[in-house]
């Protein structure tokens, strides 16, 4: 059933809505698309209080499910509610293929979800909340009524749905930085990546910025063709940046410490916020803070998780997520027994810090950012403002570094970095020096 007139506040129409099958239809659980955890969050807040205000209405358990959702919270969609109470269940799109919930009834979709494009020009992924295509909509449609009749509640006109709605999804790989596409493509022998015949034709810009930030790396000469450090990355499933990281830690002798944050770097984000207990949750992430650099922070959480021998009560306590941690540690045993493979030797640098945060300097040297204001940082290369993410070690560290370095950078409210180490500036020129050289100053 489509709406009849396009709705203004997705979040609000999808609340009314969900009110209005609960209190009018008969017997049924209720699945409402919303675009990603903060969405959620609004949602059931919203729901819960809408509910408190009617009088001796019937109960309504609200589900929220999103992957930061630690898993025994997840589980809960799956239960039987308490008293059999109706369940609304609100989660992000992971709900249209990846799993199904008997007793779906009805479904309300907001007809948006949140996309991450690549932005070549910038180096930056954005998590944009977008229109969902067709066959989306009709995925979502389908989760109504898998075990018996069901209806689907559409918040956008059908005009919209036909007029304005992509047939499909964009393919990933034409809005994603393809750094590690184009370097498997070369280590197969692909001469020309221009006319390489893909499926769906990525922009020829995302090319050959993948290939600009290869060459940066080492990992092309200058004629584009494969070097030996290149060949070395390609052994590892990683992102490019983070293989340089790990082939820099092997001449810095501190390969243990950097497999470590490699792997931790290749998981979601470790840390949980409930948004209940907040204050809590920052209180105890801030005692793993190594105030120079977020990737220490990971490495210090790490370490301090095998010390407590890999508990998932340990990680409960501290608002860290069990599932991240494990899923980690296997990634860690995968990239030592590369490491085996290539024979690259498994050593530690002790309590010397300052040759790890070399090491990430050398993996992220392109993308420096100097201290303009408070917590505000521009890009070294582009003069883009970007600014410390209020969750960083470095934000209420009480000092802030002239020269930082970050991994990714992530359009939301602002332009955040996400990720992020303070580094020498001397490093810069000595690892970037096609960017970077060091002007003294007249000493007088």
């Amino acid at each position: 059933m489509f709406s009849k007139t396009p709705c203004e506040d997705y979040v609000d129409s999808a609340v009314k809505q969900t009110l209005s099958i609960h209190l009018a239809q008969p017997a049924g659980d209720i699945l409402v698309f919303m675009t990603g955890q903060e969405d959620i969050e609004v949602t059931c807040q919203v729901l819960k209080e809408r509910m408190e205000q009617l009088e001796n209405p019937p109960p309504l358990s609200i589900l929220p499910i999103y992957s930061q959702l630690p898993a025994d919270l997840q589980a809960k969609i799956f239960q039987r509610s308490e008293g059999n109470a109706r369940k609304v269940i609100v989660a992000t799109n992971i709900a249209e293929t990846s799993l199904t919930v008997d007793g779906i009834m009805y479904v309300v979709d907001t007809g948006y979800c949140k996309l991450k494009v690549y932005n070549p020009r910038i180096g930056m992924d954005a998590l944009q909340v977008t229109p969902i295509s067709q066959a989306n909509g009709n995925q979502r449609s389908g989760r109504a009524g898998r075990t018996g009749p069901g209806v689907a509640y559409r918040l956008y006109t059908e005009e919209a749905y036909r007029n304005e709605m992509f047939f499909n999804t964009i393919p990933e790989i034409q809005r994603t930085n393809l750094a590690s596409v184009v370097l498997q493509l070369k280590c197969l022998g692909v001469k020309n990546l221009l006319d390489f015949d893909f499926m769906d034709p990525p922009p020829q810009e995302n090319i050959l910025n993948s290939m600009y930030q290869l060459w940066i790396l080492g990992a092309f000469d200058n004629g584009g063709d494969l070097t030996t450090a290149g060949a070395k990355m390609n052994e590892f499933p990683l992102d490019p940046s983070l293989a340089k990281m790990l082939i820099t830690a092997e001449e810095q002798g501190c390969t243990a410490e950097v497999v470590t944050i490699v792997s931790m770097l290749s998981v979601p984000s470790v840390f949980y916020r409930p948004k209940e207990r907040m204050e809590e949750s920052d209180a105890a992430r801030e005692k793993f803070f190594v105030p120079e650099s977020d990737h220490l922070t990971l490495l210090h959480v790490y370490t301090q998780w095998k010390s407590n021998n890999y508990r998932d009560d340990w990680c409960t306590k501290h608002f860290v997520h069990p599932k991240a941690m494990r899923k980690a540690r296997e990634v860690r045993a995968q990239l030592i027994d590369i490491m085996k493979t290539v024979k690259m030797p498994y050593v530690s640098c002790g309590t010397d810090w300052d040759v790890i945060r070399k090491c990430i300097c050398s993996a992220y040297f392109h993308q420096a950012a100097r201290l303009k204001g408070i917590g505000e940082y521009v890009n070294c290369r582009s003069g883009m403002k970007c600014h410390l993410h209020p969750t960083s070690a470095l934000f209420g560290a009480g000092f802030t570094p002239d020269y930082v370095v970050y991994h990714e950078l992530i359009l939301t409210s602002k332009e955040y970095m996400q990720c992020v180490t303070s580094v020498d500036p001397y490093w810069l020129a000595e690892l970037g020096p096609m960017f970077f050289s060091i002007r003294e100053r007249d000493r007088r």
